[in-house]
């Protein structure tokens, strides 16, 4: 094919893509904002977390690195990521070493994408082995789960769209 773009050469596919994608940031925010543990200590304590309130608590004790790490890939670059593949969906003229040099960030960024779903897994695991502690985990935790596994998805497929793209 001597046009690499794409929007033209699968325009059924890129609908699909772009509706996925709304999707991933219809399941991202809640994800950011709703709860996703409870911890209960002693029976009498209780904290309930979301991701965005626990980087903010974070920062609240000074916890400087934890609150960068934590917001960059938790918050910053997957909404970021989002809107980079909808622009690469949506652009009708591409520059295919800046195709590359985005896609290769994405899939760099995509093998650090599930850090965050595991962190908070090991959480849990821990607080449950604890006999002090009991975690409840919220529907928070599985819509940000579920969007982070569709960005994963589309970047792959955009990837592979590409690679067909070129003759790969």
């Amino acid at each position: 094919m001597d046009n690499k773009n794409i929007a033209v050469n699968y325009p059924g596919e890129v609908s699909l893509l772009k509706a996925l994608l709304a999707l991933t940031l219809i399941f991202l925010i809640p994800g950011l904002v709703a709860p996703i543990i409870t911890l209960t200590k002693f029976l009498l304590i209780e904290n309930t977390f979301s991701i965005l309130s626990g980087t903010i608590q974070l920062l609240k004790e000074g916890q400087i690195f934890l609150f960068v790490l934590i917001t960059g890939f938790s918050i910053i670059i997957p909404l970021l990521k989002i809107a980079v593949l909808f622009r690469l969906l949506s652009i009708n003229k591409i520059n295919t070493s800046n195709l590359d040099k985005y896609l290769h960030w994405m899939h760099l960024y995509g093998k650090w994408s599930m850090l965050d779903v595991f962190v908070v897994a090991v959480l849990v695991v821990t607080v449950k082995l604890g006999a002090i502690a009991n975690v409840e985990m919220h529907y928070g935790l599985y819509f940000f789960s579920a969007a982070v596994i569709l960005t994963m998805i589309i970047t792959a497929r955009i990837v592979k769209l590409t690679d067909t793209l070129k003759g790969k």
